[in-house]
Formats: structure tokens, sequence, C-alpha cells
């Protein structure tokens, strides 16, 4: 039976510019897993108020990240999966064929899932590249696979990954990632910083277990650090609306620290398998700006796991521990 892993990432405009990213924030902003306010009166908020002014200036936020490659979310997704692929050939799977596609944005999951009928794949793994499950970002990637298999007629034996949280493999790639970094500056911060993206608090209220994946991840993070309370500090990024959001703030930690006159602050966004604008623009840029307004000393941000050896190995891990689980 020829088996088929596909990495579903969130996903990207295909330029930065105002229309496209016109095109990709309305696709985003219309899922009612991301935005759950009743559609009439959201089309209307979204069409008229929020995509005429969040495009342009949305465009711009993209253009201060893109490469020659493209979007840094497209080019690392795409690296990622050729990685799974040569591992998996490493380690004997070579009739295991990886590929990836994007929530929002194109190459779609339908037509991924299109593509994986075409060769005749009949067990299939959906493996969403969010270490920590949200009904926003996991279920949205799941349920967009469920739908698009019922259109194409396609009934793979699918095995689906929730999450990867706690997973050694990728506790471990993280630290080493920190560890590296620290190696080449020779010396540690006053504090940890890892911003998750965050939700709003009415999706923990109701028993989504996302909040406390994030708490997981960054207490057995700082244990492999042997790093102490007072050490690293957890915290919630990408505030979107007026509700209240899980908490505290990455930007209230950043001033607090700030104000604090920490000498050094070490980031790091543990939730992000791979660079993209929430980690380039949002923490690396915009975040550095909010601590030394405030009076911080030194600002480093850790990139994400990317092409790292060990993540990717622990990838292929994550992978294939779900084949074996009939």
């Amino acid at each position: 039976m020829t088996t088929g892993i596909l990495l579903i990432n969130l996903g990207t405009p295909a330029e930065p510019t105002p229309s496209a990213v016109r095109k990709y924030l309305k696709e985003f902003l219309s899922d009612p897993y991301v935005v759950e306010i009743p559609r009439a009166l959201w089309w209307v908020i979204l069409n008229f108020f929020i995509l005429p002014k969040r495009s342009k200036e949305s465009a711009k936020r993209y253009a201060s990240v893109w490469t020659r490659e493209g979007s840094p979310l497209r080019a690392h997704t795409v690296a990622q999966s050729k990685f799974v692929g040569g591992y998996l050939g490493e380690r004997g799977h070579r009739d295991i064929i990886v590929d990836y596609a994007m929530r929002y944005g194109e190459p779609s999951i339908k037509s991924q899932l299109s593509v994986f009928k075409e060769k005749n794949i009949r067990e299939l793994v959906l493996l969403p590249l969010y270490p920590q499950y949200a009904r926003s970002s996991t279920a949205t990637a799941l349920g967009a696979a469920t739908t698009a298999m019922k259109a194409l007629d396609y009934h793979p034996d699918v095995h689906t990954v929730a999450d990867f949280h706690d997973h050694p493999g990728y506790i471990e790639a993280l630290a080493n990632s920190v560890r590296d970094y620290q190696m080449r500056t020779a010396s540690r911060p006053d504090k940890l910083v890892m911003s998750f993206h965050g939700v709003p608090q009415y999706t923990i209220d109701r028993g989504e277990p996302y909040q406390q994946h994030c708490l997981t991840t960054g207490k057995l993070l700082a244990e492999k650090l042997k790093l102490g309370e007072h050490q690293y500090q957890i915290c919630f990024q990408s505030r979107f609306g007026r509700a209240e959001w899980i908490k505290p703030y990455t930007a209230d930690v950043l001033t607090e620290l700030g104000k604090q006159k920490t000498a050094r602050v070490d980031m790091i966004c543990p939730g992000f398998v791979g660079d993209c604008l929430e980690t380039l623009e949002e923490i690396a840029i915009e975040g550095k700006q909010i601590f030394k307004d405030a009076g911080g000393g030194e600002y480093n941000y850790i990139p994400c796991l990317n092409e790292r050896h060990d993540w990717l190995q622990a990838l292929t891990d994550i992978a294939l521990q779900s084949l074996d689980k009939k």
C-alpha cells in the first residue's frame, strides 16, 4: 500500500503586495475556525473595515521579511518536506511520498490531496506543523483536509497528528537551538523569553488545551536547559481584535523587562517550526523596538527550528510514529 505524508502549514500571500495580501487575508479571516463572529456581521466588518486598511499595512510588513526564495514560511516548509523525504529514504522508507500544503493560499490542501489520489496513495498521514493543538490552527487544517477528501471522493486510510508539544525530539531540538545560539555568543541572557502565538481567552474557557500545551512545552524546554523559574518567561503574541486573549502578552512582558533595565533578553518562538512574518517581523524587529524603547539592553532573537538536522529527524520520527498507531 502506497503511503503519503502531507505536511500542512498556515499559508502565505503569493507576493508582498496589497492585492495578494488582501486575497490571502480574506481567505484566512473568513475561516469560522479563526474568527467566531456571526457570518453576516463579520462579512461587513472584514470587507469594509479590516481588509482595506490591513492589506496595505501587512504588505509592507511582508515586504520587510521577503527573500529571493519568496515567503520565508513557504521556503522553510518546502525545505522541511524535502528533508523529511530524504531522511525517510535513508531509513529505508523510499516508497513514502512526502509533500506539503497550505491551509490558506497555495498549494491548497485540496490540490495536494488530488495529487495524492492520482498517485493512488492509500495510506495518508496528515501532519499539521503546529506543535500545540488549537482549533484555529490544527483543527481547521484537519477539517479542511476532511472536507477536501469528501469532495474528491478520496478515501485513504488516514492517520492524523493532532500535536507534538511534548515530543522528546522536538523539545531536544528546541533546547539545542538555544544552546547553539548561546554558545556562539559565549554568554547567557538574564531572561529567556518564550513567545507563543496567542488565542482568545474564550477558547481556553471552553476547554481547548492550547494554553496548557504551550506551558508544558515551555516547562520541558526550561528543564532541558536547567533554567530556574526566574530565568525564563512564557508569553503570547499576535493579539487581534478587542477580545481578551490569553496572557501575559508578549509586548507587555518586553515592556516590563525593559523598564527593569534587563541587560540581556533572548527570544525564542517554540510554537513556530519555521520562521515567518510573526517571528521575523513581530518578534525580531518589533519586539526589539519595544524592549529597547522601554529601557532594555541587549536583545537577541533565536531563529526557529527551520532546517535543523535534529528537528527534521524528530519530525520524521513523529510521522513514522503516527503510522505505527493503527
